[in-house]
């Protein structure tokens, strides 16, 4: 368990993130075609894993935004963002703002990322959703930066992870 904040009070998660220099664990998430994927279906390529809790909020939005950019002129990189809200409703989201460069996975029928990856919120008032965290893997799934965002309505180190990515 990991106590981090919302907006000032205190949460937990159901554990910690991956290490840095550990093999990223498997998924099985939901696109917004309502397909199945896991880690598998992105090998061989850099990734960055941005954890949100929902599309919905400000700050989702505004790193969501920032990784489309970033994802736009680095075409060795997938951008996976992962959050619990429905496909349609992060689709929704991304198709209004044009963001093309990202691909939204949703947890609606596992919820196992969470707890694999030590994100699950354990209480308070988004308990059942994820925490805001921030991973970067290398081509073989190798994590290179972890950050469990510790107070959840900040955003994540965008400049230290991306640097990771060389």
């Amino acid at each position: 368990m990991t106590t981090i904040t919302l907006q000032g009070n205190e949460i937990h998660t159901n554990g910690k993130l991956p290490e840095v220099g550990s093999q990223a664990p498997d998924f099985s998430l939901t696109t917004k075609e309502l397909t199945d994927v896991s880690l598998q279906d992105y090998a061989g390529k850099k990734k960055v894993i941005s954890i949100v809790p929902s599309l919905d909020t400000p700050v989702c939005q505004l790193s969501t935004k920032k990784f489309n950019d970033y994802a736009e002129q680095h075409a060795d990189t997938v951008i996976l963002v992962v959050a619990a809200d429905l496909p349609f409703a992060m689709s929704r989201f991304c198709g209004g703002e044009g963001l093309e460069n990202v691909i939204t996975l949703s947890m609606m029928r596992d919820r196992h990322f969470g707890l694999n990856y030590g994100v699950l919120l354990e209480d308070g008032p988004l308990k059942g959703i994820t925490a805001r965290a921030l991973l970067v893997l290398d081509e073989k799934n190798t994590v290179l930066s972890a950050e469990l965002v510790s107070e959840i309505a900040d955003e994540p180190d965008y400049e230290a992870a991306l640097a990771k990515l060389g």
